[in-house]
């Protein structure tokens, strides 16, 4: 990229030279402006101009030199958008030269000067570096590197795979007093997400600046740093260095690998905005569906089972007053914590375990060694990508394309499709700016919820009424066709955008809304007469929802260009996806919150069908103790429904129904927020705003 001081030095030696021009000269000087495409040709035309030496007209040469110095200062204050590449203007004496070939514009970019701020050092990370040739480069060629770096960050959506092997850590075939919740698991993931709003909102514009390949390399050590680190923390058992590894590491790599990839795209296919960034998302979406089985793969592999004390009957247990653990003798009068497995909890197990007493903290889960592998994996996979991203020549479109502002068009999706740019800090002067933000927030919380604990609630609600069906590799092969779901809907919706309208399938997305509000009914049924309709209406109905998540963050930057023009559009998308952030931390919060009141209640309303003292019996403590039991994991559903009679439904299904009431709350806002959404007023265009005009 040239440095804004090849424009200022231009700027100074015209400012010069138009002191002593003919007017018709500092006529063409008053309409020219420092943009990319228009300095070549400014210069070819001062050059022209000076050979032919036209008649005068009314304006005077000292005022077209009071013009350059007004935009002098206007492109010092500015430079940051209009950075060029290669362009060496030299203007001496009435004679110009406009050397921009391609070997003379790399000698010009070795020139620069270079600053990591400006993405511009290393050399060979920085768009200098990989911008392809002005003509014979296919496009299509620069997908597939994308597509490295996209699979990989997607991984980010399976993570209900890491919720088992996370909350039996210590207990590994059950969960321990010792072991984390899923409270405490979740809101790992919406630190995760809340670190990619940071990400896209300061580094956004850095991104944009330094080009794909940088944004990718910090992506790959940041994101694979995530994963390694993920294993200490999980060995270490430390909740706090999980949120710093998997959470804001593994966040920072999540954002710096979406963005660039993205507005790239939409650069090499300007002519198919949605179809662009379908391209670029679908593989982020299709991340999950490879990393699910890996993850449960990798767990199964490393998985040590603790040792096994015998059957609960063969076992003297008892439960410690203080803290509410089981306790049994290990051997040598050394009482240890210990975990009863039931036949649920061993039938999700690798192997054949058998239902009794296993010593906590003596096995694996797996899950560190699995973290361990996956972290070189992508890192490898988002480095060879980055090695082959390219970008765009500034002067390159595609054959027979005619940009938007160059021919008449009066748009579709009821005109919201304009021909004038809003600069990104000015976008945030604008209603539809933060109108844009609610709705994207409210509708991602119903996707972000389902895919944060997709793995979890699908053995919550329907194991237990359908046990040979909804086995591990059942609920595995549910979160990879959670996340096909997603990919098909950023590549569906998104293309399908370009002819419905970017503003009309958002309000489509709002479909989510009755299949949110339904589920809590078929669960119900479910939990009276468990049937395969209802495991059908909940997987196909969360299918949709996932589907209408994919395609609502796959249509949003063409959504953005849309409506505040395509010049900032990735600065302003880095902004906007801040409301990701906002649906990661009310979504996957909301569910675990909502599911541990449920859990809480259905537990109080479970006991009251035991006697105080069969409780105690079995349970060593009174019933006072029950809160104190069941933070312990001493008292859980499934060992109280083994003393409930048989008319007593297990109330496990309906855990979750009160988080799809609040998904449905969510979505309403969405669609009214969409609804407000209208055209940018003109005040707000760039060649509107008086920097903008000084600069002309």
């Amino acid at each position: 990229m040239a440095s804004t001081a090849s424009v200022v030095l231009f700027a100074q030696r015209s400012a010069t030279v138009a002191m002593h021009m003919p007017s018709s000269l500092c006529c063409r000087f008053l309409s020219f402006n420092f943009s990319p495409v228009r300095v070549n040709a400014g210069v070819r035309s001062m050059s022209s101009a000076l050979i032919t030496r036209k008649p005068p007209t009314a304006v005077s040469g000292s005022a077209c030199a009071v013009h350059l110095k007004q935009q002098l200062l206007s492109a010092k204050k500015f430079s940051h958008q209009y950075n060029t590449r290669g362009i060496r203007t030299t203007i001496l004496c009435g004679s110009s030269t406009d050397t921009t070939n391609e070997s003379e514009e790399r000698e010009t970019s070795k020139d620069s000067p270079v600053s990591l701020k400006d993405g511009t050092w290393p050399r060979f990370l920085s768009k200098a570096a990989i911008m392809a040739p002005l003509e014979g480069f296919n496009r299509w060629l620069a997908v597939p590197s994308s597509f490295l770096v996209q699979l990989s960050i997607g991984s980010v959506y399976a993570f209900s795979m890491w919720n088992a092997p996370l909350t039996h850590n210590v207990g590994v075939v059950a969960a321990s007093s010792h072991d984390w919740t899923l409270t405490e698991v979740l809101p790992v993931f919406s630190t995760s997400a809340i670190a990619l709003g940071f990400t896209t909102f300061f580094l956004g514009p850095w991104a944009e600046r330094a080009g794909p390949r940088f944004s990718a390399v910090g992506a790959a050590i940041s994101y694979s740093s995530a994963f390694l680190l993920s294993a200490v923390a999980v060995q270490t058992h430390s909740i706090g260095l999980l949120h710093l590894s998997y959470g804001v590491l593994g966040g920072i790599g999540w954002g710096l690998g979406y963005i660039s990839p993205v507005s790239t795209l939409m650069r090499w296919f300007p002519d198919r905005r949605g179809l662009a960034t379908g391209l670029g998302l679908t593989a982020f979406g299709a991340g999950a569906m490879l990393a699910a089985p890996v993850i449960q793969n990798l767990c199964d592999l490393y998985f040590v089972a603790p040792e096994f004390l015998g059957p609960i009957a063969n076992v003297a247990v008892t439960t410690d007053p203080s803290t509410g653990a089981m306790l049994a003798d290990t051997g040598n009068g050394a009482m240890k914590e210990v975990v009863v497995a039931t036949a649920a909890d061993v039938a999700r197990c690798p192997g054949n375990l058998s239902e009794g007493v296993y010593v906590a903290g003596t096995g694996s889960s797996g899950a560190a060694s699995a973290f361990t592998t996956m972290g070189c994996v992508y890192g490898a996979s988002m480095l060879m990508g980055a090695a082959g991203n390219r970008v765009p020549h500034p002067d390159w479109k595609p054959d027979g394309w005619v940009p938007p502002a160059d021919k008449d068009d009066t748009g579709k999706d009821d005109g919201m499709i304009s021909k004038h740019s809003v600069d990104y800090a000015t976008a945030l002067k604008t209603p539809q700016f933060y109108f844009m933000w609610i709705a994207l927030m409210g509708n991602a919380v119903a996707g972000m919820t389902v895919l944060s604990s997709a793995k979890t609630m699908m053995g919550d609600v329907f194991a237990a009424g359908l046990p040979l069906v909804v086995t591990g590799a059942f609920t595995t092969k549910y979160v990879s066709s959670l996340s096909a779901a997603n990919s098909v809907g950023r590549l569906g919706w998104s293309a399908f955008s370009d002819y419905l309208g970017r503003k009309n399938t958002y309000f489509l997305f709002g479909c989510g809304l009755p299949v949110a509000a339904t589920i809590p009914f078929i669960t119900e049924s479910f939990a009276e007469n468990p049937s395969m309709i209802a495991l059908y209406g909940v997987y196909f109905g969360t299918l949709a929802m996932v589907s209408f998540y994919g395609g609502l963050f796959a249509t949003l930057p063409a959504y953005l260009a849309d409506i505040f023009g395509s010049h900032n559009a990735g600065a302003i998308h880095g902004r906007v996806l801040t409301a990701w952030s906002g649906a990661a931390l009310v979504g996957p919060n909301m569910l675990g919150f909502l599911r541990n009141s449920s859990y809480n209640n259905a537990v109080a309303d479970l006991v009251q069908n035991i006697s105080p003292e069969k409780f105690e019996t079995t349970f060593g403590a009174p019933l006072t103790d029950l809160d104190k039991l069941v933070q312990a994991k001493t008292v859980t559903i499934p060992r109280l429904m083994e003393l409930m009679p048989a008319s007593v439904a297990d109330p496990t299904p309906l855990l979750y129904n009160s988080t799809m009431f609040g998904i449905c709350g969510m979505l309403s806002v969405a669609l009214l927020a969409n609804h407000l959404i209208k055209p940018v007023h003109p005040k707000y265009w760039m060649e509107n705003q008086p920097q903008y005009k000084n600069a002309k």
